[in-house]
């Protein structure tokens, strides 16, 4: 063995010898999914968890012995689905003297094909099945395609289908078990060295889902009970056991979007601990950072659920009847839209909406990460909590308002008809009359409706009569605010003339 083999290899026992101790990881979590495009069953069809949307960003404090001088340190048990770009290692002990000189990443693993690979034109042992016994045959290896193909001593070839078992005289080297980091190290001084390991990976992701209950404590009260869960999955390849969790929420930039193609989690466990630390959050650069108050283990190909606030009771909210006679969101047309019947086709279902402010006065007032809105209402017959709808929000800053749609009105239709329509191409004029009628077959209870209309033939419009007094929400958009009593039916009727 050479003289400069030796130093490296001892150094390298040292390093393997001494168990790495973690003295603390931290595992910070970003998601890059849809809002709401998630739900655990996703991820149970088996595969490598590459199509996790979402990252991690590990940092490990561990506890190495280094010999002064040269070092090949091995670290094995970290995830499959590593960045090598973006590994580190520092010395916490010695940062100005340790040094860095080369790092690698193996990850090619030991399989059976694999170690078969290695022994062409090598002596191994098959055992195969042969009715009640088993039959035992010695030769080379020669081929391992369609079974084994063995040659004896004496010349003669055999094929094996459905071994039941092989003997390798040994184990090849460049093979591991287990996805390995590799660093080559010049240490300043020898001994034990406290030492930060950090690096992103693929394979985690968050998302929030928020549990809402509705309840009417009066006549035309609106309050709603919030309760926010985050749910974590892990595919990356490795365990984190007592890490400290941190989660990202808001469009983190990536230089790079790595797109994954297949997915997989198998355990879904939920966490409640009534007294343990939660989430803590506060604004990060233009993000919001969530830090968990307590250690939390990650098992590999798990699922996670952890609640990122206490229940919020009696949030004030506004439930909303609209009723878009179009049923389509109409682009900005190029030029004015002169044919008569080009958008005349009627929607009849009214939709229902609750909005809800979230501010502090109004029993909330916390940041809300994207996620799904899920609405349950308590049937008092048997005090059951029955699902009412569901949306998906964005990032939802304090003091915004949260609008989420929970479906359609069964008593309440709406119907929208054109009138009258009139066109002067010369003149450069449209005028057309619109009647849209909102019914409420509620037996005993008035209803409040927003009928929605877009003005969408061209960008230049008046109003020139109407029936009621409408609200300009944006350029083309404006809503009627209609009362509409049990049994009875609302009549809007409005004239806009387009001009160009």
């Amino acid at each position: 063995m050479s003289r400069t083999v030796r130093p490296i290899l001892a150094a390298t026992l040292a390093a393997l010898a001494l168990p790495a101790a973690a003295a603390g990881t931290t595992v910070t979590i970003y998601s890059s999914a849809q809002p709401g495009s998630l739900s655990p069953q996703t991820f149970r069809s088996g595969g490598e968890g590459m199509a996790i949307p979402g990252y991690a960003l590990v940092r490990e404090d561990r506890r190495f012995d280094l010999k002064a001088g040269r070092n090949v340190l091995r670290v094995p048990d970290v995830p499959a689905l590593i960045d090598p770009t973006t590994v580190s290692f520092a010395s916490l002990s010695d940062p100005k003297e340790t040094r860095v000189i080369e790092q690698s990443f193996e990850f090619d693993l030991t399989s059976t094909q694999k170690l078969l690979s290695r022994y062409l034109d090598r002596e191994i042992t098959v055992e195969q099945q042969r009715g009640q016994g088993v039959g035992v045959f010695t030769g080379t290896l020669v081929g391992t395609q369609g079974g084994l193909t063995l040659k004896s001593a004496d010349g003669s070839v055999r094929v094996v289908n459905g071994y039941a078992g092989i003997t390798l005289p040994s184990l090849p080297g460049g093979l591991i078990s287990k996805p390995t980091l590799v660093w080559d190290i010049d240490a300043g001084r020898g001994g034990t060295h406290d030492a930060r390991i950090a690096y992103q990976t693929g394979g985690m992701t968050w998302w929030a889902d928020y549990n809402l209950t509705y309840a009417e404590p009066g006549p035309g009260q609106c309050r709603l009970d919030v309760g926010a869960w985050v749910t974590i999955v892990n595919q990356s390849g490795a365990a984190y056991a007592d890490a400290r969790l941190k989660l990202i929420a808001g469009d983190v930039q990536r230089a790079q979007p790595r797109l994954y193609p297949a997915a997989a989690p198998a355990a879904l466990g939920r966490v409640q601990e009534a007294k343990a630390a939660g989430f803590e959050e506060k604004s990060f650069f233009e993000y919001h950072l969530y830090t968990l108050g307590r250690p939390a283990s990650l098992a590999q190909n798990s699922t996670k659920q952890i609640e990122l606030f206490p229940s919020a009771a009696g949030v004030g909210c506004q439930k909303t009847l609209v009723y878009y006679g179009h049923g389509f969101n109409f682009p900005v047309y190029g030029s004015p839209m002169t044919d008569r019947n080009f958008g005349i086709q009627t929607n009849k279902k009214v939709d229902v909406y609750l909005r809800m402010k979230n501010s502090q006065a109004n029993g909330l007032g916390v940041p809300l990460p994207a996620g799904k809105m899920r609405v349950s209402k308590r049937d008092d017959a048997d005090a059951s909590l029955e699902f009412i709808g569901e949306d998906v929000i964005d990032h939802t800053a304090r003091d915004e308002t949260v609008q989420i749609k929970l479906g359609s009105a069964f008593d309440v239709v709406g119907e929208r008809k054109q009138l009258d329509y009139r066109v002067d191409s010369s003149a450069k004029w449209i005028e057309e009359e619109i009647e849209v009628r909102v019914r409420n077959q509620k037996p005993d209870e008035a209803v409040t409706v927003l009928v929605k209309e877009t003005l969408y033939r061209w960008t230049s419009w008046s109003v020139t009569r109407k029936s009621h007094d409408f609200e300009k929400q944006d350029s083309r958009t404006i809503h009627f605010p209609v009362r509409v009593a049990p049994k009875d039916e609302a009549v809007v009727r409005y004239t806009v003339r387009y001009t160009w």
